[in-house]
């Protein structure tokens, strides 16, 4: 045990000056950022929004492909124009759609090529978890399912940071109760400060840092609310994820799924949108 302690206290110490300071972020991460950058801008408009894009087309074509989906498109109208997508989905969705791309091209870089098994499970269940709570958050009428989605979407950066960093510490390669370890005990507190360099939403950032927390299940009105019962809902088959707080409303529980069992199309056609 006190090796395993050793082997993360270098790691968190390394991670930790980061965060500090200019974060080492992967290079995927970039576009995400300028995106970023540019919806910060009070003023920005459309077109400054497509320049920024147009350094990575993998975003352009996620967007276009979510502007076409039929929960985002039930009138059948294609959209071709970069523009347009945008101007249909919304900046938050741009952002969110921003840092998906990036963590899908995390996941595909050579630094996770030895967590693959994890951080391909880690992001099924993201988007799955995303679909839920987009849904959940339209019928409850208290959260923007937007804002619902991007906490689902990016609750788990934590883990691919995490991931991405330790592929540079040798103690950690073929040793996965070690890596378990360490996702288990930090990947939302990290997840919560990369998501605020990010400038995401401070709600958003706190419910990833809470996601564990039990909640009040009959009445939920908050991301964080929404979040929680998403996790929940998507079952728990990620090895550093904890089970779920004893204590949870079955009943309440019974007819959020329900009510997803009515919404499987929806909840597809995002995920298919997110994934493809």
């Amino acid at each position: 045990m006190a090796g395993k302690n050793n082997i993360h206290f270098r790691i968190l110490e390394d991670i930790a000056r980061d965060l500090s300071g200019d974060v080492n972020f992967p290079t995927c991460l970039d576009a995400a950022i300028l995106v970023r950058n540019t919806l910060r801008d009070p003023f920005a408009n459309i077109e400054q929004v497509v320049q920024a894009i147009g350094v990575e087309p993998l975003i352009a074509s996620k967007l276009l492909r979510l502007a076409n989906s039929v929960s985002r498109n039930p009138s059948g109208e294609r959209i071709t124009n970069l523009s347009a997508a945008i101007g249909r989905l919304g900046f938050d969705i741009v952002r969110t759609t921003s840092l998906a791309v990036a963590m899908d091209q995390m996941l595909k870089s050579r630094n996770l090529a030895c967590y693959e098994p994890i951080a391909r499970k880690t992001w099924e269940h993201s988007v799955h978890v995303a679909a839920i709570a987009r849904v959940l958050a339209r019928h409850l009428g208290r959260v923007q399912p937007d804002e619902a989605m991007m906490a689902g979407l990016v609750h788990n950066i934590g883990v691919y940071y995490l991931l991405y960093r330790a592929a540079e510490y040798p103690e950690y390669r073929n040793n996965e109760p070690a890596m378990i370890e360490l996702l288990a005990g930090w990947q939302e507190s990290i997840g919560e400060s990369l998501l605020h360099t990010l400038g995401v939403p401070p709600a958003i950032a706190e419910a990833v840092r809470d996601q564990k927390l039990l909640r009040n299940t009959h009445t939920p009105c908050t991301v964080a609310d929404v979040l929680h019962f998403s996790i929940v809902l998507a079952g728990n088959d990620l090895a550093w994820q904890a089970s779920p707080v004893a204590g949870e409303n079955e009943a309440d529980l019974a007819m959020y799924v329900d009510l997803l069992t009515d919404a499987d199309e929806d909840i597809a056609d995002l995920r298919a949108a997110l994934t493809a």
